[in-house]
């Protein structure tokens, strides 16, 4: 098991561990995400949840080893079933907090964006690093994204998929607060402490009214994300995107 769960005074810590793979998901990883979020949000004695990995990196996405050999209709399957892990993490009625440390890339600056805080060591960096592998953004990235900053400073960090360090997302309002890493953890705490022991039935309703404030909502965008990236797999850029990272080379993108 990749994903370890524990609970200690209302805090329900959600562990990503596959650290010698920077966390990056597996399929596994994805459904088992997914069961972990469905079954805290109906634990009532779960009042806040905290979502971090094991080792040097938060999730450095997804495995890009397991990827490719994809036809229209299973890559759709595989892309739907991936896609119930954020949102089984969007309508999670408790306060998420993401505690970051080291890579968020992909799949994984998704999850920290659809938490509700983010905490951040100063090694933190979020890297939309989907173009890399010829595929367009995913997870909901491009609505988190677009929810925080709007459409402009959105495209750019998409369209570049650039590193976006932890202090430049804190000016940006991605990040709530960014600490020294070796007070990460210390600092995560404190604060899901301060949260646990407070009103968080009435902190359930009002994550529900931000919620609402979303058009479109998400699942509209997740089912508009399938059919790009659905399209995206069937193209010679993502071959190329895919074998270029097996092969440790830089990719010779040709636009098809």
């Amino acid at each position: 098991m990749n994903i370890k769960v524990t609970l200690d005074e209302g805090i329900a810590t959600v562990l990503i561990d596959r650290a010698d793979k920077l966390n990056a998901l597996s399929g596994e990883m994805y459904h088992e995400l997914a069961d972990t979020f469905r079954r805290l949000n109906e634990d009532d004695a779960v009042r806040v949840v905290l979502l971090t990995g094991a080792g040097r990196a938060f999730c450095a996405g997804g495995d890009v080893g397991s990827m490719g050999g994809y036809d229209v209709v299973s890559g759709r399957k595989r892309s739907k079933g991936h896609q119930q892990m954020i949102l089984a993490l969007h309508h999670l009625e408790k306060p998420v907090i993401a505690a970051v440390r080291g890579p968020a890339a992909g799949i994984g600056a998704s999850m920290a964006l659809a938490c509700d805080l983010i905490i951040a060591s100063d090694t933190a960096y979020l890297l939309m690093a989907f173009k890399n592998v010829g595929i367009p953004p995913d997870g909901g990235a491009i609505y988190f994204l677009t929810q925080h900053l709007g459409l402009a400073r959105a495209k750019e960090i998409v369209y570049s998929a650039r590193k976006l360090p932890a202090a430049e997302a804190k000016d940006m309002g991605l990040v709530s607060r960014v600490v020294p890493d070796d007070q990460l953890e210390a600092a995560a705490l404190e604060l899901a402490r301060e949260i646990a022991g407070s009103a968080t039935y009435a902190l359930t309703l009002a994550k529900r009214m931000f919620q609402y404030m979303y058009v479109p909502t998400l699942e509209q965008l997740l089912e508009m994300e399938v059919l790009a990236i659905c399209g995206a797999r069937m193209t010679e850029d993502h071959v190329e995107g895919v074998t270029a990272f097996k092969e440790k080379r830089k990719p010779r993108f040709r636009g098809k």
